[in-house]
């Protein structure tokens, strides 16, 4: 297969990132990558599917592996792997010497080790330049749900119709489930048991760099995780933060003491991101010297500079955020040659370890199995948006009457950066808007 003939396939099945921003997976595809990456590093607490389904389907996923690493011609493929998740590295033992190109290298446990500018140092020694890509360093980066989906669309030519959430938190029968995209926050939940508390929020994408979300909003294709939380969770507290409260407060007690920055892993990595002096600069007013603000266009969200290293319970990734958003609307840019140092060389001993991050933030009560169950749910209705990845928006294909099977296209890939979007159950289409199409299962 050539590397045109797959993306074709890629595109028309609508596989993007299942996880993060959903990065459309064709546009990976090039022949300047010597190495690819398996991301199985399940860079959030208490998330688990990734590890789950590729001890479940260790063989399938596998060779979806080797097929795109002979397609673009790469010298190796690398699976990254915590060295605790020993189910499923006993699992892939067993296939893996039918692989030869394709080697697994064990990470520690700590966060965040699936952020691809780590995990790319960690498996191959390779720095990615400040606000460069992967590709830049010949690498591509796919995580396993992906792989699985690529695996899909190679062998059977079927849409992304499904995706694979754990739900945590607050209920009786934590669990992973299969749900058509498009299923309601609210339904995704039932299928986890009873909610075991009133008022509950419903923190989407887990703990570092989850968002609150309500629970008529739809699972999309990276919607990863469900953490049922109360009200009055510290984790809820910090997201509804009134962000100038929060630099007043910035201003009154940020000790300078630059744990923020001697902890953030891509200030580890040589990147111009020093949390510490945007917060001196910004809680000052303080705009002689911009490269405080314009470093934070390098700056991954990760969060471990105020749900880990700030001592004073300071939020510099949330201000850090509201700059750079300001920026990029004002049309700012990143500066074209941004200065670089070297790796620091106790990165190693920087390192957020899972457990205690999980007790930081105030989850370890939640951690559990979360056992995976293979079979896809039946639902109501769904609403399927037409955005759910990185580029432009798939273009309405079907009215309002519409009679659908599963895998009917329901938004086609616009011009550009763009893929197919697909009914996720039969059914008939009672809503369509450019945004979203909504289908009576």
């Amino acid at each position: 297969m050539t590397i045109d003939e797959l993306k074709k396939i890629l595109r028309e099945s609508g596989v993007v990132g299942a996880g993060g921003a959903g990065f459309p997976t064709y546009a990976k595809l090039d022949e300047r990558a010597n190495t690819i990456l398996l991301n199985c590093a399940e860079c959030e607490p208490l998330l688990t599917l990734h590890r789950q389904l590729l001890k479940l389907r260790a063989e399938e996923i596998l060779k979806a592996f080797e097929e795109v690493r002979k397609t673009v011609k790469a010298t190796e493929g690398i699976i990254g792997i915590k060295s605790e998740y020993t189910a499923t590295i006993n699992e892939l033992n067993k296939y893996i010497d039918d692989y030869p190109a394709i080697r697994i290298k064990e990470l520690p446990g700590a966060y965040p080790m699936g952020d691809e500018v780590v995990l790319i140092y960690e498996a191959t020694g390779k720095v990615v330049r400040p606000g460069g890509l992967p590709i830049e360093q010949g690498v591509a980066v796919f995580n396993v749900e992906t792989m699985y989906n690529v695996s899909k669309a190679m062998n059977a030519k079927l849409g992304v119709t499904e995706k694979l959430v754990t739900i945590v938190g607050e209920v009786t029968d934590p669990k992973t489930v299969r749900l058509p995209i498009g299923t309601s926050i609210d339904e995704a939940v039932s299928f986890a048991g009873d909610v075991k508390i009133e008022e509950p929020v419903y923190f989407v994408g887990v703990p570092m760099m989850g968002r609150i979300m309500k629970g008529s909003d739809p699972i999309t294709k990276t919607t990863n995780a469900i953490l049922v939380l109360p009200k009055d969770h510290t984790l809820v507290l910090k997201k509804q933060a009134d962000t100038s409260i929060q630099l007043n407060r910035a201003a009154s007690i940020c000790c300078q003491c630059q744990m923020c920055t001697d902890l953030c892993p891509r200030h580890a990595l040589g990147h111009p991101i020093e949390p510490h002096l945007f917060m001196r600069a910004a809680s000052n007013r303080d705009f002689q010297d911009m490269n405080p603000f314009l470093n934070t266009f390098y700056c991954s969200s990760c969060g471990l500079c105020e749900l880990f290293s700030c001592p004073q319970g300071l939020q510099p990734r949330t201000l850090i955020t509201e700059y750079k958003n300001g920026l990029r609307a004002k049309g700012v840019k990143p500066p074209a040659e941004p200065k670089v140092h070297d790796v620091i060389r106790q990165r190693d001993d920087r390192k957020a370890p899972e457990k205690r991050l999980a007790a930081r933030l105030g989850v370890t009560q939640y951690e559990c199995e979360a056992l995976l169950e293979e079979d896809t749910k039946s639902v109501r209705q769904v609403k399927i948006n037409l955005s759910q990845h990185i580029g432009a928006p798939s273009k309405l294909n079907v009215k309002v009457g519409d009679v659908l099977k599963k895998g009917d296209i329901v938004g086609l890939a616009a011009d550009g950066l763009g893929v197919n979007i697909h009914a996720s159950v039969d059914g008939k289409v009672v809503e369509a808007t450019d945004k979203y199409v909504k289908i009576k299962a």
